[in-house]
């Protein structure tokens, strides 16, 4: 099974397609006026899919088999009290005074609301697969789940993911006045139909789907550079988690950072493959980390020299290590610049990278990170954001059995910091 660009961009349409009729639908169900927020293709691994369920919040899902241009599973997953805020606002526009428990059970009349809801969002976003696709796909008979456990939702659909198999889900927000309704759309194809369909869409040779598997874990070698060097450099014991692969357009990602300052490091770096690094943290995150690196007093309205200087240095680390760690399992060589320091609100942060790449890409890769460092949490958003011709050449000549055997030694740059 192979993809390209072409093919991922199409199914980013398909997303984006299909979250508007939803949203249309919804507002004319409601009466409740909605837009579609960020959009995303997550690629995620069968665990982490479970991981997502398993946590202590009652989740609500509707799911319908799909037949026709795609064969599988499509599933809309709310958490349960956004359930029962859409019931109630439902009702409400309905006229009906029937009172709905928040609390409670789900009894006749809320699963059937929230039936009917998950019914019509599920079909918008076929609806607007199909669209896309100009073809055929038909929906059965809509099922209701409810509960925390991943087994309840998708234990018995054969196309749900292994533990280490990498699944393509979509995942889209619609918001509405004064309040988002956040959900989790899964879509769950049979492998079959899904490489039909990458053939239809491609428009080049393509990257076989398992390199992109193994894109995803020299990633995780890389974060697992990124919180071995640190460690080592600073003296603060430091993890990295990556907890998926995002495919966004290049436009989405200013509309996905929040409107406060924004602290962190620039990268560009030239090799196989060329591309832009970003390590962006919330100032707070920002100041947490200097405080545990300079080992005096800061000022904490500004970063001033000393702090700048640590930022700086932490991003020199982590570029270092993600990107030796690609360059090692490639067999290539990857150089990176030296850090550009960035202290700016939202997207003003991200759009001179956007700017230059817009010129000859309209997609990038985004990776979902935490850092964790000395029992902290620091928010760090990590955009790597390749040549998409580049990339397809260094995966299309990745040795996937290198990735586990491959040392990640990191060697860096010394800044200049007079």
């Amino acid at each position: 099974m192979k993809l390209d660009v072409n093919a991922l961009g199409t199914f980013y349409r398909m997303a984006r397609e299909g979250a508007g009729l939803a949203a249309g639908r919804l507002t004319h169900m409601t009466g409740v006026e909605t837009q579609v927020g960020v959009t995303k293709l997550n690629f995620m691994r069968g665990e982490e899919i479970r991981r997502e369920f398993e946590d202590s919040t009652e989740k609500v899902g509707v799911r319908v088999k799909l037949t026709g241009a795609i064969e599988g599973y499509s599933m809309i997953v709310f958490e349960r009290e956004n359930a029962f805020r859409i019931i109630e606002t439902l009702l409400s526009e309905s006229g009906s005074d029937d009172a709905v428990d928040v609390d409670g059970e789900f009894d006749e009349m809320t699963q059937s609301a929230a039936t009917e809801v998950g019914h019509i969002m599920n079909s918008g976003f076929v609806d607007g697969w199909a669209d896309v696709l100009e073809a055929v796909i038909d929906v059965s008979t809509p099922e209701f789940v409810e509960g925390q456990s991943a087994e309840l939702f998708f234990g018995d659909i054969e196309e749900t993911p292994d533990d280490d198999d990498l699944a393509l889900l979509f995942q889209s927000q619609i918001e509405t006045v004064g309040t988002e309704i956040g959900f989790s759309h899964y879509l769950f194809p049979k492998r079959a139909s899904m490489a039909s369909l990458l053939d239809r869409l491609r428009t080049s040779g393509g990257i076989e789907y398992d390199k992109l598997d193994g894109f995803d874990r020299m990633a995780e070698r890389g974060a697992e550079e990124i919180a071995n060097t640190a460690t080592t450099l600073t003296g603060i014991e430091t993890s990295v988690d990556i907890r998926r692969l995002n495919f966004v357009s290049l436009e989405a990602i200013p509309q996905q950072l929040p409107d406060e300052t924004l602290v962190g490091v620039a990268f560009e770096f030239d090799g196989m493959p060329s591309g832009y690094l970003l390590f962006l943290f919330d100032e707070e995150s920002a100041h947490e980390i200097v405080d545990a690196m300079v080992p005096m007093a800061v000022d904490e309205d500004g970063f001033g020299e000393m702090g700048t200087s640590a930022i700086k240095e932490l991003g020199n680390i982590m570029a270092s290590g993600f990107l030796d760690g690609w360059a090692n399992v490639l067999d290539t060589t990857i150089d990176h610049s030296p850090p550009e320091f960035i202290h700016d609100i939202g997207a003003a942060a991200v759009d001179p990278v956007i700017i230059q790449l817009g010129e000859n890409q309209e997609f990038t890769f985004v990776f979902d990170t935490v850092v964790m460092a000395d029992g902290r949490e620091f928010d760090c958003e990590v955009y790597a954001i390749p040549d998409e011709n580049d990339l397809e050449r260094a995966l299309n000549d990745l040795e996937v059995d290198r990735i586990e055997e491959t040392p990640t030694t990191a060697e860096f740059q010394e800044l200049d910091n007079t």
